[in-house]
C-alpha cells in the first residue's frame, strides 16, 4: 500500500487491473484501516479515472457473495443518491410496477446516505424479509417477480470497508460504486446518477460491459427521471436528452416530488401510489421511470409504449399485487 499511495501522491492514475487487485486485499482485510483511510483520502484529493472506477466495480463483483439468477432475465433499476433532493422512493416504485409487468426485477439497494428512506427502509418498513439466501429470492421471483438483495448482506467486504468511511465522514467512490455492484449481475440494468460527472464516469465503464444498459440524470440534479427537467440518457449507441413530453407527460415542479420526513412518510406515499391514490405529478415521474427500464428489456417498443405498459400495471393494480406477494 505504501507504493500504491506514493504512486497516487506523485500524481499517477491506477490502471483497472491495479485497482482491482488493490480494492480486493482491502476488501480481505489486508491492509490496515490507516492505509485504507489514506488511499480513500487521496481519492478525495483528485477525481476518479473510469479506468479505477472499473477495476474498484470487478473487485467489489468478486468479493460479493455469488448469486446466480441469470435464469430470471432480470432487470435492476437503481440510483446513486446523493442528490440532497429528498424525493419518495422513485427507482424502487418503478421496480415494483416493472415487475407488475410481469418483468422480473432483481434490485439492489441499501439504507439511506442522504435522504429520509432508501430502498431498504421503505421495503423493510413494509415487511420485506432481507436475505441472501438463493432459494428465497428465487421464490420471490417467482411469486412476484421480484427480489431484493440488500447490499450488506452480499457484501461480506464492507466490513473491513464501512469503518472506515463512517469515520472519514465525507463522500468516496463507495458512493458511486453501489449501483454497479448487484451481486446477481443482471443483463439489463437502468442506472441514475446525480451529476455530468459520474454520468460520463458510468458510459465509459458499462460501454465495456455485456450489459443492456441505460444512464439517465436530470438535468438539474436527480438521479432518476425528474420531469422537472429534461433527462440526459445514454445507452450503448446513442447519447440524447430525453423531455417531460417524450415521456407524454408535462413538466413538474419538484415540490411535487416531496418524500416525507420519515420512512413512514416514504411508506405511506409508497403504497398511496400503488393503491391508485397518488398525485398526477406522482404517478407520471414513477411511470416515467418505469417505462424506461421496460425499455431497455423490450427494446422493440417505443418509448410511449412502454408508458402504456407501466400505466396498465399500476392502474390494474398488479403492481401492488406483486408487492403483497413478497412482503406478506
Amino acid at each position: 500500500m505504501k507504493e500504491t499511495l506514493q504512486y497516487i501522491f506523485e500524481g499517477n492514475t491506477l490502471t483497472s487491473q491495479e485497482a482491482k487487485q488493490t480494492l480486493l486485499k482491502i476488501g480481505k482485510g489486508i491492509y490496515s484501516e490507516a492505509e485504507f483511510a489514506s488511499f480513500l483520502t487521496a481519492f478525495k484529493m483528485r477525481k476518479i479515472t473510469s479506468e479505477e472506477l472499473a477495476g474498484f466495480r470487478d473487485a467489489m463483483i468478486e468479493l460479493s457473495i455469488k448469486t446466480d439468477l441469470s435464469e430470471y432475465n432480470a432487470i435492476d433499476v437503481v440510483g446513486t443518491g446523493g442528490d440532497g433532493k429528498n424525493t419518495f422512493n422513485i427507482s424502487t416504485l418503478a421496480a415494483i410496477i416493472i415487475a407488475g409487468a410481469g418483468v422480473n426485477i432483481t434490485k439492489h439497494g441499501n439504507y439511506a446516505a442522504s435522504s429520509n428512506s432508501g430502498s431498504s427502509n421503505v421495503l423493510e418498513y413494509l415487511g420485506y424479509k432481507f436475505s441472501n439466501d438463493i432459494k428465497k429470492l428465487k421464490s420471490d421471483l417467482d411469486s412476484g417477480n421480484f427480489c431484493f438483495l440488500h447490499a450488506p448482506l452480499f457484501h461480506p467486504a464492507m466490513k473491513f470497508i464501512a469503518p472506515v468511511r463512517q469515520a472519514l465522514k465525507f463522500p468516496t467512490f463507495f458512493n458511486i460504486l453501489g449501483p454497479m455492484t448487484n451481486p446477481s449481475s443482471p443483463k439489463f440494468q437502468l442506472l441514475g446518477v446525480s451529476n455530468n460527472e459520474v454520468f460520463n464516469q458510468y458510459k465509459n465503464v458499462y460501454d465495456k460491459l455485456d450489459v443492456n444498459f441505460a444512464i439517465i440524470n436530470s438535468v438539474d440534479g436527480y438521479d432518476e427521471v425528474s420531469l422537472t427537467a429534461d433527462t440526459k440518457f445514454a445507452n450503448s449507441n446513442k447519447e440524447i436528452n430525453l423531455s417531460p413530453a417524450d415521456f407524454g407527460f408535462d413538466k413538474i415542479k419538484s415540490e411535487k416530488l416531496f418524500g416525507g420526513n420519515s420512512v413512514k412518510d416514504a411508506a405511506k406515499i409508497f403504497i398511496e401510489i400503488l393503491e391508485g391514490k397518488g398525485t398526477p405529478e406522482q404517478n407520471n415521474v414513477v411511470l416515467a421511470n418505469a417505462a424506461l427500464g421496460l425499455n431497455i428489456f423490450y427494446a422493440e417498443k417505443s418509448l410511449l409504449e412502454c408508458v402504456e405498459i407501466a400505466k396498465e400495471s399500476l392502474e390494474s393494480r398488479n403492481a401492488l399485487e406483486k408487492l403483497k406477494k413478497v412482503t406478506s
